[in-house]
């Protein structure tokens, strides 16, 4: 190739590659001509090594749990530089720690959670981790939700007294002890809420103390055949 021509297409903003195209060269071999002529490739210091980065700067930013694409950023590197000194130095990103235990099948690992800190992290159904105490706290918001529902669809108050002040003293008694399929206890509002529905539809709400009463015959419930089987039913005290 002759400089003026090689010139003029690195002019253009052609890459190697391209020159190599147009003139059905290798791009090694364009390269070896822009050296040859001491001319400058398109975006040759943009792609130039900048050297690496030391363990101790790269140590800190791994532990702020950054992506590599956000360590390279930071460092100024390229996302494959940072990949060879996290290997050089035998360190890993908080993904990379997730990917490999999720190949490996562990069923759980200790990783940072935004609210809870570093803590227990466990293998979900679909794949992929979650923090245990985030997941605990989900199932206990989804727990109140739940009979909030049900209370609110029982009447919202007790049965026998009328009691609706608080809605963890309300509880759900079953007509038929024989028709109870489980009980809509803080565990059996964990099952799906048409489920749940269905064993309400067989219960009458009750406060804590009431309940208490049902259960030593201090109170006796009509039975389902009674007159008085309904919801808007309240009962005379003995004595």
């Amino acid at each position: 190739m002759d400089s003026a021509s090689l010139e003029q297409l690195l002019g253009q903003g052609l890459s190697l590659a391209d020159i190599g195209r147009r003139v059905d060269l290798h791009e090694s071999t364009v390269g070896y001509w822009v050296k040859r002529y001491g001319l400058e490739a398109v975006n040759r210091a943009k792609c130039a090594p900048r050297g690496g980065i030391a363990r101790d700067e790269l140590v800190p930013l791994v532990e702020q749990e950054m992506s590599i694409a956000q360590i390279a950023e930071a460092v100024g590197l390229s996302k494959t530089t940072v990949r060879h000194w996290l290997r050089e130095f035998g360190l890993e990103t908080r993904w990379a720690q997730r990917r490999r235990a999720s190949a490996d099948g562990q069923q759980q690992i200790m990783l940072r959670c935004p609210r809870h800190g570093v803590t227990r992290f466990k293998r979900r159904a679909a794949g992929g981790y979650r923090c245990a105490k985030c997941r605990a706290e989900a199932v206990t918001r989804r727990r109140r939700k739940v009979k909030r529902l049900l209370v609110e669809e029982a009447g919202g108050r007790c049965s026998v007294c009328g009691y609706g002040r608080c809605i963890a003293a309300l509880e759900f008694h079953h007509w038929v002890p024989a028709d109870k399929q489980f009980s809509l206890s803080h565990r059996g509002v964990s099952r799906s809420l048409a489920k749940a529905r269905a064993e309400a539809s067989k219960c009458v709400l009750l406060c804590a103390n009431c309940h208490a009463e049902v259960e030593a015959s201090v109170i006796t419930l009509p039975s389902p055949g009674d007159a008085l089987y309904n919801r808007a039913w309240r009962p005379s005290f003995p004595g």
